[in-house]
């Protein structure tokens, strides 16, 4: 399958970026709302109605949920991309919607969303309460869950630069994980079955994003929505949209969480029976928090009448600004930065550091200083 022309022909052209809203989602669902398969579930804290959609007539049912956290909307654009397949009226799309029903959620976290903010508007992060079930949205999840009685669970999510794919210097574009049952950690019949979909996924992958494919721990939490739903008999995938080379934005990453969908469903089908892919999937890199945004290196600053040459970690925080997200760089880490990579890395060969304020680097700073007068760093880019 050509995984690129189909990602082209479907992308749902009007969402892009990080900052993805209910108010830019809604136009959507209505238009692919043919059958009346568009459903208000309930609402959120503050009043925003959350919704589902569901498509298909094929017996194998997958629900999806996206921006359980409302600052991570990737996952939302790619979900959106393949509606756009189910609704396309291609071979590839009626061969979907015969072999599974679909029960999607593209945001569970409406006010989260509009706030770009991980928690909900009681300041409840939603997949840490699947055992209490304190907030709307935690429990209309639940209640669709029970309702619909899934076969696969996919639960879709963001995750920070910072993630290597391992050890080595390449970021976790796409990461995965079959969340466990137990405190053991056990692998069991519903966790192989979400372990061989991963491998079939990340075999896809490595065509794409060769060594940038992870694997999340699996530390067990029941608190957690993938533990609960596996604890519970459904095999479930935790989806991470990573960090690509230089795409903030995040839509080179968008592609590759499609591919992965697409490719993962094709499996499903295609593969009636548990392959026991255990040990292939245990051989996916495990998630390595190992890089910075930035990293300088060799810088010479006086400190306490003595030239130290030191190297210097600066990282982005988003922040929200009249509905736009800017990427604001502070300096978090000062020091040998050994065992670290940065998606941006400068060497400064020894020129001398300086700023606006006394001229001594500071944690949580803005990175904004100068190396000897004749490089300026605004907002931890080099601008010579």
């Amino acid at each position: 399958m050509d995984f690129e022309k189909v990602f082209r022909e479907n992308k749902e052209k009007t969402l892009e970026g990080r900052y993805i809203t209910l108010d830019k989602i809604e136009p959507l669902l209505r238009t692919i709302n043919k059958n009346e398969n568009l459903d208000v579930i309930g609402k959120s804290v503050l009043g925003k109605p959350i919704y589902s959609y569901t498509i298909g007539t094929g017996k194998i049912k997958i629900l999806l949920w996206s921006q359980m956290h409302g600052n991570e909307g990737t996952t939302t654009k790619a979900l959106f991309d393949l509606l756009n397949v189910l609704n396309s009226d291609t071979i590839l799309g009626k061969e979907l919607l015969s072999h599974f029903t679909f029960l999607a959620v593209p945001m569970l976290n409406p006010d989260g969303a509009e706030r770009y903010t991980r928690i909900n508007a009681n300041g409840i992060d939603l997949n840490r309460d699947f055992q209490d079930l304190s907030q709307p949205e935690s429990r209309l999840l639940r209640e669709l869950y029970n309702d619909f009685k899934p076969d696969f669970c996919y639960n879709l999510h963001d995750q920070r630069t910072i993630f290597a794919a391992g050890d080595v210097n390449k970021p976790a574009t796409v990461s995965f994980l079959a969340p466990s049952f137990n405190d053991a950690r056990e692998v069991n019949e519903v966790r192989i079955k979400a372990m061989d979909v991963i491998v079939a996924m990340n075999t896809t992958l490595q065509a794409f994003i060769p060594g940038q494919v992870g694997r999340f721990d699996d530390g067990f939490n029941l608190n957690c929505v993938g533990d609960t739903f596996t604890y519970l008999g459904s095999p479930t995938i935790l989806f991470e949209a990573g960090h690509y080379q230089q795409d903030y934005e995040r839509e080179m990453t968008r592609k590759f969480i499609f591919i992965a969908l697409i490719s993962g469903l094709k499996y499903i089908y295609e593969n009636d029976i548990v392959l026991n892919e255990t040990e292939k999937y245990f051989n996916i890199p495990q998630n390595k928090p190992v890089f910075y945004d930035f990293i300088y290196k060799n810088i010479k600053i006086y400190y306490d009448n003595k030239q130290i040459i030191t190297n210097f970690a600066i990282q982005f925080t988003e922040v929200l600004n009249e509905g736009k997200i800017e990427f604001i760089a502070f300096i978090v880490e000062i020091g040998e930065l050994t065992q670290n990579f940065g998606h941006f890395e400068y060497d400064a060969k020894g020129a001398s550091y300086s700023d606006d304020q006394d001229n001594i680097p500071k944690l949580g700073q803005k990175a904004e200083f100068y190396l000897s007068e004749k490089v300026k760093i605004v907002n931890g880019l080099p601008n010579v």
